[in-house]
């Protein structure tokens, strides 16, 4: 007699068919996936650098700086006559590096942290959640600020303050997951043959976080460029000649009342689409790898 092997699905392969019928997130992706390749594409077709002047459109009125193929400046020129599409491009790609960047690092801190408080427990545990308690009642923004004014604007230390003080939020989801998973079976199995806590944390738990830290990434990434644009749009951001969309989104806002409504646009339009994309893809994450749902 003749049998048919069933094959199961994993767990991975359901979510990914679960992700891809999700049609928002889907368009999200696509978004942010166009928005990546032109911001590395699109450099190759631009006829200014992003920091040369255009002496032509200086001083003269203001509608010789906008919009124009033939010139070459397809969004414009922003007040000082330098070409926005340059700019608007390596806008993207150092908001796109600050957001990925800074959620990695609060990824990683968050992650290893939280996972070592909730396995360990204890007094470790209160210790550890007290810190977390005490680092959140401190004003984010304005620390961040201070370790710019104190250590320099450098893109660098824009990196490490928006990553090492965005963990606490990280640390508690995955101490939250890993109290739930320390007492499951596999887990006390683990432990009864003699596996150390640090292999059990490497092997058994954090694997079974990645769900959780994968969706909760995608959505970190936005929030730490909404926060880099708005340190750039108070001016403690990117400095000269690196520039990033809430830099010029603030340069574009100072100029709006002369009718140069071009050099607001073209930023903000691939600021709201990628913030989109990043929460469409985050919520088809978050609904493709609940449990609830399967």
């Amino acid at each position: 007699m003749n049998t048919s092997e069933v094959k199961g699905r994993s767990l991975w392969s359901d979510a990914r068919r679960r992700f891809f019928q999700n049609k928002a997130a889907v368009a999200g992706l696509i978004a942010l996936t166009l928005i990546v390749l032109i911001s590395f594409i699109g450099p190759f077709f631009a006829v200014w650098s992003n920091e040369t002047i255009d002496w032509d459109v200086m001083g003269s009125a203001a509608t010789l700086g906008q919009p124009s193929f033939a010139s070459g400046h397809y969004f414009g020129t922003d007040d000082l006559g330098r070409d926005l599409y340059s700019r608007v491009l390596q806008g993207t790609r150092v908001s796109l590096m600050v957001g990925v960047i800074g959620a990695g690092i609060s990824v990683l801190v968050g992650t290893i942290y939280g996972t070592v408080a909730g396995y360990v427990g204890g007094r470790t545990d209160q210790i550890m959640m007290r810190i977390v308690d005490i680092l959140m009642s401190i004003p984010f923004m304005f620390v961040i600020i201070l370790l710019l004014v104190v250590f320099g604007r450098s893109i660098g230390m824009l990196f490490l303050g928006i990553g090492l003080l965005s963990w606490l939020d990280m640390s508690r989801i995955v101490r939250g997951q890993t109290l739930t998973l320390k007492n499951k079976e596999f887990v006390e199995a683990a432990r009864a043959t003699g596996v150390s806590t640090t292999t059990i944390i490497r092997r058994h738990i954090i694997p079974n976080l990645l769900g959780i830290v994968a969706i909760y990434a995608t959505l970190l990434v936005p929030a730490m460029i909404l926060t880099e644009s708005f340190i750039s749009f108070l001016g403690l951001g990117v400095q000269e000649p690196l520039t990033s969309w809430g830099a010029l989104i603030s340069e574009g806002a100072g100029t709006i009342r002369y009718d140069t409504e071009w050099q607001l646009i073209a930023p903000l339009i691939f600021f709201v689409i990628t913030l989109f994309s990043f929460f469409f893809i985050g919520d088809g994450l978050r609904d493709a790898l609940d449990p609830k749902d399967r």
